[in-house]
């Protein structure tokens, strides 16, 4: 079990991880029991699965947002944020909006299930659980999520995106980019040749749960270019001025 929290992991490095393509997956385990975790995480090892953990729900939104897990198993009962607050933010994200994301928890009413799907979650498991069902359903929403994951990969011109990875490439040149650019690329990458103001920037990356200033955007636009543009190479990030910004051939 890879045990990091989120601060340390940005602390020591503001690039995104790197997994390869045939790497086990990637399972978050956002749990506060220390019991359940140990309990969660012998299972899934034995299975094949990779760990990674988090203990409230601050943690788990930026693990989420920065590891690119396969599938979530989310606790509803957390510190600082619940399960429920977790995962309606994390489906307005782009790259967790398809996320799988199993809720666990002691709550059994029905209508305590149809607020955890509604709220965006794949499945639910009440406490306590069988490995062995928890392992099957696993299974089952990462069978279901395959199709959304076939589109991992995006490119524009000569600029080519591994979301599973969280590798770009342009040209032959590997990109290194913190997570906010990465981010920030992504959402261009998927509506090329778009103009996007800053305010709905500020929506679809940031989410707006932070104060962040306008002007912001502004900053990471220019660490995105100066990553992005080499001596030989064209700004494909278009200035529409009194507008926005746009993915855009020179």
């Amino acid at each position: 079990m890879m045990q990091i929290s989120s601060q340390d992991f940005l602390l020591r490095n503001d690039k995104l991880p790197e997994r390869a393509k045939d790497s086990k997956p990637l399972i978050l385990i956002v749990e506060d029991e220390e019991a359940i975790v140990t309990l969660l995480d012998y299972n899934l090892r034995s299975a094949g699965y990779d760990t990674i953990v988090a203990r409230d729900g601050e943690e788990a939104v930026d693990l989420a947002l920065t590891m690119a897990p396969n599938a979530i198993l989310l606790d509803w009962m957390l510190p600082l944020r619940s399960g429920l607050e977790v995962c309606r933010h994390l489906r307005r994200f782009p790259e967790t909006n398809d996320v799988p994301i199993i809720m666990l928890t002691a709550r059994s009413e029905e209508q305590d299930k149809l607020r955890g799907l509604d709220m965006g979650a794949d499945d639910y498991l009440t406490k306590p659980f069988s490995p062995q069902e928890l392992l099957a359903r696993l299974r089952a929403v990462l069978r279901r999520a395959q199709p959304a994951r076939l589109k991992e990969i995006l490119v524009f011109a000569d600029i080519r995106m591994d979301q599973g990875s969280h590798r770009v490439t342009r040209g032959e040149t590997l990109i290194e980019l913190a997570p906010t650019e990465f981010r920030l690329l992504r959402h261009f990458m998927q509506f090329p040749g778009r103009v996007f103001s800053r305010e709905q920037l500020l929506d679809t990356v940031w989410g707006r749960e932070k104060e962040v200033e306008p002007r912001t955007v502004d900053v990471h636009i220019r660490r995105l270019r100066k990553a992005l543009n080499g001596k030989a190479d064209s700004d494909v990030i278009r200035t529409v001025r009194e507008v926005g910004y746009s993915l855009d051939q020179p």
